[in-house]
């Protein structure tokens, strides 16, 4: 797998900011058949940072429900891997620079 198809986007919410700030933690979206040891080598690649952990986790697609004029539609949200990515100690990601 090429490196720049592992890193598919990064996650931003308040919830990871505040374990950014914390823990000097980034979360992203990668692909679901990247292993832990191709997502390090592509964060590293890309942010020139020095990973120091990876921990992932297959997030399982969601049944959704809604109610419409044509009446009740059912569907699903797609699973997707997450990995959390933990830098080294006064090391920074700009996750703002490259949009």
């Amino acid at each position: 797998m090429k490196l720049s198809d592992v890193l598919i986007k990064p996650v931003v919410t308040e919830k990871v900011n505040k374990a950014t700030d914390k823990f000097n933690r980034y979360y992203f979206i990668v692909d679901k058949k990247a292993n832990k040891l191709e997502i390090k080598k592509a964060v590293e690649e890309f942010y020139g940072v020095t990973v120091a952990d990876v921990n992932t986790a297959v997030m399982p697609g969601k049944a959704k429900f809604r109610f419409t004029k044509a009446g009740f539609i059912a569907g699903k949200k797609p699973s997707y891997k997450k990995a959390i990515i933990t830098i080294a100690e006064g090391e920074t990601i700009d996750l703002y620079a490259n949009m």
